[in-house]
């Protein structure tokens, strides 16, 4: 990545008192505050980390944005995958230069991002997202990080299971990332597309949907015994002697599972003694602790055609 301003970059600029901005550069431009005016032209040209002063002297840090900084402040449709979630689906899924990848849903594009910089120019990314609207979002955040829709990764709309099969060929797939609200519904869909030793990866964000899924991958016998997990990040205060955990942390966001397809016609040895029988249960009982029966608020139309909006504006920004 080139690390010299140009016109079109986008400038996360550090300001007093640690207030960010992030904006994109345009020749003639000029970033106003109540702190006085930076001139765009003062930025394109020098190096990312570098210093810039208002036309009142006040101090601003010049950086490129992180992909990580980028996906916390984009504009959403539906909830992203944080950065932590990510990094362990990047490296716990083995997402690898040149892998062909399968993704469901698209959500805002956040991890669509981390995957299509994972896989390299030399891999494929399908993305699958039901709804027009979340697909529209997640490809405008993505060019505007990117600065183009890259050839490589292709968004279908419709469901999964419906699609899937039209879209990519069967034992194709190196990997497989599930960010739904049923996947436990497309297992077997997911296990056709699945190349021998490939892995699939799940993000849920409840018990019972981690159950689930775990229960299903397991009935379906085509893979490895599931793997899960959480991931949790506490932040550390660092000031001379005062040394100390912050007060507050990222703790729960979701859950992880992971399980490797096997070959065709195996069945996977017993390497675990058997701890008495589960309880019983029907769907019913899974289905009333699902986020909608548990009364999540859904995504209003209004706030969906905003974001849309906003997407769209950042694709082409206005001259001030």
């Amino acid at each position: 990545m080139n690390e010299i301003f140009e016109v079109g970059d986008r400038v996360q600029l550090t300001g007093p008192k640690g207030i960010m901005n992030t904006i994109r550069l345009t020749a003639g431009n000029r970033f106003g505050s109540h702190k006085g005016e930076i001139q765009h032209d003062d930025i394109i040209g020098k190096p990312s980390g570098s210093v810039i002063e208002n036309h009142n002297g006040d101090q601003y840090l010049a950086l490129k944005p992180l992909l990580s900084d980028y996906v916390l402040s984009m504009p959403r449709g539906a909830a992203i995958v944080y950065p932590k979630d990510a990094a362990q689906i990047l490296v716990e899924g083995d997402i690898f230069p040149g892998a062909n990848v399968i993704e469901a849903g698209v959500g805002s594009g956040a991890l669509s991002s981390y995957l299509i910089r994972a896989i390299g120019e030399h891999g494929k990314l399908t993305s699958f997202e039901r709804r027009a609207e979340f697909a529209e979002i997640a490809k405008g955040n993505v060019e505007n990080f990117l600065g183009s829709q890259p050839p490589n990764w292709e968004v279908v709309i419709g469901d999964l299971q419906e699609m899937l099969s039209e879209h990519c060929e069967a034992a194709s797939a190196d990997r497989v990332v599930l960010d739904m609200l049923a996947p436990w519904e497309c297992i077997d869909e997911v296990a056709t597309a699945m190349k021998p030793g490939g892995l699939v990866i799940i993000y849920v964000a409840t018990v019972t949907q981690l159950s689930r899924t775990f229960e299903e991958i397991r009935a379906h016998g085509g893979f490895t015994a599931p793997l899960a997990w959480e991931s949790m990040v506490r932040p550390w205060h660092l000031d001379g002697l005062a040394v100390r955990p912050e007060h507050r942390m990222i703790s729960h966001t979701g859950f992880l599972l992971s399980a490797r397809r096997l070959a065709p016609d195996t069945v996977l040895p017993s390497f675990k003694a058997r701890r008495g029988n589960k309880t019983e249960h029907t769907d019913e009982d899974m289905d009333i602790w699902l986020p909608q029966a548990m009364g999540q608020r859904p995504l209003s139309e209004k706030k969906l055609r905003k974001t849309v909006r906003k997407v769209t504006n950042n694709l082409n920004p206005r001259q001030n």
